[in-house]
């Protein structure tokens, strides 16, 4: 779904009815779990977390304009999108959720560099995820950022 909504709340509001229990549920998860001086805002047409400016004020290498970013989630046409640069950076975390996937879930892990894809809503594991968001603090990501960057 491409949107255009300028705050999580426009963003749940335009989602399909059916999906909006789903996605609040999974904010919710996100905001529970989400470690301090993240975030939550918009960003590329999805819920977003990012470290802010005040955070981290050389933003984002691609367009130092924007804050860093992190994670975010989005309802996409054929499934609910969860989105982790961690995953992607942090070889260690990537084999911790891999491994740990299967214990909450029987279906097949769908997933790609930084996107894991939940085609039924009932295959979300919430309690995962939210171990997943608190695994990596913002200082943390900031280092790993950093360091992927002088490579």
């Amino acid at each position: 779904m491409t949107s255009t909504a300028k705050t999580p709340e426009e963003y749940l509001n335009e989602v399909p009815l059916e999906r909006k229990p789903v996605l609040e549920k999974l904010r919710k998860t996100i905001l529970e779990n989400l470690p301090k001086n993240f975030k939550e805002g918009m960003g590329y047409g999805m819920i977003g977390y990012v470290i802010p400016h005040e955070i981290y004020p050389n933003g984002y290498h691609c367009n130092p304009k924007l804050p860093l970013p992190f994670m975010s989630f989005a309802s996409q046409k054929n499934s609910i999108n969860f989105y982790h640069m961690g995953i992607y950076a942090d070889k260690n975390l990537y084999d911790w959720f891999v491994s740990e996937y299967p214990k909450y879930s029987k279906r097949k892990l769908d997933m790609g560099k930084s996107c894991i894809r939940f085609k039924k809503e009932e295959d979300i594991p919430f309690e995962l995820i939210g171990e997943l968001v608190q695994k990596v603090s913002a200082e943390n990501w900031i280092s790993l950022y950093e360091s992927m960057l002088k490579k």
